[in-house]
């Protein structure tokens, strides 16, 4: 019982502070150079400036699903402010994708990773994960598995990175 109860508290401390964004400590930036939905190529180093939230999602992903629409309000909170978001889809069809998004509508750029080589690059093997990239193009925080991205802390925290 008492091994039982131990796990159920590490396991519950793990979550009360799993809210919180990982300061970066895995090395450099790998490049980003994928299509949009559109076939218009985006690069990581065109956002330079910007603060960039990057996220590995699939559709099949639910708790990637779940925490789409609280990266759509972070996204919506910084309206106007130097900050963008890239949402790179793993490897999935684009009507996939397009009916996922006729569901769940985002004002987010949607990235086609489509042989997973940049998922790879960035070390993305669980999903959701999520880069937060610093005007000056280097990841500054990374956060594995779903989280709520509109709470105010967050918001703080990648707020504190953006140009003044």
């Amino acid at each position: 019982m008492r091994s039982i109860l131990l796990a159920l508290a590490a396991a519950w401390m793990t979550a009360a502070g799993a809210q919180e964004l990982k300061p970066w400590t895995g090395g450099g930036t790998p490049a980003l150079v994928l299509e949009d939905l559109d076939g218009r190529s985006h690069r990581l180093e065109s956002y330079r400036g910007k603060v960039v939230l990057i996220n590995f999602w699939a559709t099949w992903c639910e708790p990637c699903r779940e925490e789409m629409p609280s990266i759509d309000r972070l996204l919506r909170s910084m309206d106007g402010r130097p900050f963008a978001v890239l949402a790179v889809n793993l490897a999935e069809p684009l009507s996939r994708i397009r009916t996922y998004l006729d569901k769940t509508p985002v004002g987010f750029t949607v990235l086609l990773d489509r042989d997973t080589s940049v998922a790879k690059a960035w070390k993305a093997r669980i999903l959701p994960v999520t880069y937060v990239v610093g005007p000056d193009g280097k990841i500054r925080y990374s956060y594995v598995g779903e989280l709520d991205w509109s709470q105010e802390k967050v918001r703080r925290t990648i707020a504190a990175l953006l140009p003044p």
